[in-house]
């Protein structure tokens, strides 16, 4: 029991900062929305289209990119520190290749926007504008995650979370520059958003690459003097191991993304109650997510000292005190789900909706959270594939499917509306959470040796 105790500490002091850094990253998209608010009802819309493209695309990059944690959490614990300089530095070449991509795909946005139904042509510019502003923070933002990476994997987690407070500090200032044409500086609206925000994600890697440069621990993690040329058999491999996770979080987003379309014709009543219990479940998502990151951590480092029981140790205790924290979630969303739905809106039709569809994000925080640490697991296994094969079946071929047939259909029951969606949701995630842990278990039978040589890949 002793174990467990000592290495749910570990993982919380590895946790908490993860999870205010993510905090900090979440507040930002906030302000930009309130802000944007304040200037014109229409510059918000704008923002508020943009950002729905700009996160399938950046989260894609993202998730590419956490595959560089497990891989430098295995050579630490292994003692081969001397070779985590080097995947960083082709983790920074594939952010630079990845960023050109997502560029170019914010750059022709607008074909996407101008094709939605009857959008407002005012709307659909400042929404193009705001991308194209935003689009050249996307290298600064990827650049910082291949450093953040760095850091974490390294079980270094506090530097995200400072940094990620100083953006958003950062941020408020220049928004109000940019959106407002203060010192100088042409009065944008919701495109000067794009513009402080994509300022912000340079500050931020900026700020982490200081960072690293004068911290003691990492002195012995230092490039040569020149930057050196990729190296395409490192690259492929992080590729191996970071599409499957940036797949499966594409899929992830993109599923939320097409049920809010799904539900958009139901109606004003249904399309805001929905949105406010999505909004707020997602918040409380950044618990599970980051200790996940976490999870991910202490797993590839016991697995680097060549230990699988204590691996098994970590993923255990890492979903023990997931599941802990998911209860409580759900027991204070139970309880508040009122004055929390109010704080959005006042319309009693509205708040009726919230608070039935929140009791159901109730019944789902438990099989989210084992499904995204199971994920952490696995990442940290670096059995990346499974995860990817995982959420496509139970989030497109059960979630979605189930969730269609009972909201918008009389083929099982009378047509459900919104919490038909959030049936299929629950239906989704549970059923990631019992394939995670299948996989989990699975893996942990296997012998030893073959465990180690896989994660020593």
């Amino acid at each position: 029991m002793q174990k467990y105790v000592i290495e749910a500490r570990q993982l919380l002091a590895l946790a908490i900062p993860v999870i205010l850094a993510q905090v900090a990253q979440t507040a930002m998209g906030f302000v930009d929305t309130v802000m944007a608010g304040g200037y014109s009802a229409t510059d918000m819309a704008a923002v508020a289209i943009g950002t729905s493209i700009w996160l399938p695309a950046i989260l894609f990059g993202h998730g590419l990119l956490l595959a560089l944690t497990p891989v430098i959490a295995q050579l630490n614990g292994s003692g081969r520190r001397d070779r985590i300089a080097h995947q960083v530095r082709q983790g920074f070449w594939l952010a630079a290749i990845v960023s050109l991509m997502v560029m170019v795909v914010l750059w022709n946005a607008g074909y996407i926007i101008r094709a939605m139904h009857n959008i407002d042509p005012a709307l659909a510019d400042k929404a193009v504008g705001y991308l194209r502003a935003l689009l050249w923070g996307a290298p600064g933002y990827l650049f910082f995650q291949v450093a953040r990476n760095q850091c974490e994997g390294l079980a270094k987690t506090k530097p995200g979370m400072v940094i990620g407070f100083i953006g958003l500090l950062v941020n408020i200032p220049v928004n109000y520059i940019f959106i407002y044409g203060h010192f100088g500086m042409p009065e944008l609206g919701g495109v000067g958003c794009g513009v402080a925000t994509a300022a912000v994600y340079w500050v931020m890697f900026a700020a982490m690459l200081y960072w690293i440069k004068r911290a003691r621990s990492m002195r012995d993690i230092r490039n040569p003097g020149h930057f050196g040329k990729p190296d395409s058999a490192v690259m492929l491999r992080l590729v191996q191991l970071g599409l499957p996770i940036a797949l499966a979080l594409f899929f992830e987003v993109t599923l939320f993304a097409v049920v809010a379309l799904l539900v958009s014709p139901l109606g004003i009543v249904d399309v805001a109650g929905h949105q406010i219990a999505l909004n707020f479940s997602s918040l409380m998502f950044v618990l599970p997510m980051s200790l996940s990151a976490a999870v991910t951590i202490r797993v590839g480092f016991r697995l680097g000292e060549g230990s699988t029981l204590n691996a098994q140790t970590s993923a255990w205790t890492g979903l023990g005190v997931g599941v802990s924290m998911a209860c409580l979630t759900a027991l204070f969303t139970i309880l508040f789900r009122e004055p929390i739905a109010l704080l959005y809106n006042d319309n009693p039709e509205v708040i009726t909706l919230a608070t039935q569809l929140m009791l159901l994000a109730a019944v789902y925080q438990i099989s989210d959270s084992i499904q995204v640490i199971g994920s952490g697991i696995l990442r940290g296994y670096k059995d990346t594939r499974s995860i990817f094969f995982i959420t496509f079946i139970a989030y497109w071929i059960l979630g979605l499917p189930s969730g269609y047939v009972l909201a918008l259909t009389d083929l099982v029951a009378p047509r459900m509306g919104p919490a038909g969606f959030w049936i299929g949701f629950i239906i989704g995630l549970t059923s990631a959470a019992i394939l995670m842990m299948a996989r989990m278990r699975w893996l942990q039978k296997q012998p030893s040796g073959w465990i180690l040589q896989r994660a020593a890949r």
